[in-house]
C-alpha cells in the first residue's frame, strides 16, 4: 500500500493530466517501487502538436515527498524546446543549484517548480 503522501500526489497528478482538454496522454506510468518511492513517466501531447514530457523519481524521507530527481520538458511541434526544468547538476554557478530552467535562449536557475503548475505552463505555452 502506497504512503498517504504519496498516493495524494499522484492522485493531483493524475487529475492535473487529465484537466488537459485537446491534448492526448501518450504515456502515463507510475512505478510503483516500494510505499515509499516511485517513478513518474508521463507524455502529454497537446493538439497544436506540442509536447510535455514528464519525469520524476519521488521517495517520502522525514515525512515529506522527496524528489531525487526531475525533468519536465516541453517542446513545440518541430521538436524546439519551449522550456525544460531538470535537477541535473550541470550548472553549479547558477542560483538554486542543481534546479534550473532550460530556455530557448539559455539556462536560469532557480527551485523546483510545482508539477501543476509546469501543466499549465505548457498549456499556455503556444497561446
Amino acid at each position: 500500500m502506497r504512503h498517504r503522501l504519496l498516493a495524494n500526489y499522484l492522485s493531483r497528478v493524475e487529475q492535473a493530466v487529465a484537466s488537459c482538454e485537446g491534448a492526448y496522454v501518450e504515456r502515463y506510468i507510475e512505478e510503483i517501487l516500494t510505499p515509499e518511492r516511485a517513478n513518474l513517466r508521463i507524455r502529454i501531447r497537446f493538439e497544436r502538436g506540442h509536447l510535455l514530457e514528464i519525469n520524476e523519481a519521488i521517495v517520502i524521507a522525514v515525512n515529506e515527498l522527496t524528489w531525487l530527481d526531475y525533468r519536465y520538458h516541453c517542446q513545440d511541434d518541430q521538436n524546439q524546446l519551449l522550456f525544460r526544468y531538470d535537477s541535473t547538476p550541470h550548472f553549479p554557478g547558477l542560483p538554486g543549484f542543481p534546479h534550473h530552467k532550460h530556455l530557448p535562449d539559455g539556462v536560469t536557475g532557480g527551485d523546483r517548480p510545482d508539477l501543476i503548475a509546469v501543466i499549465e505552463e505548457a498549456k499556455t505555452a503556444l497561446g
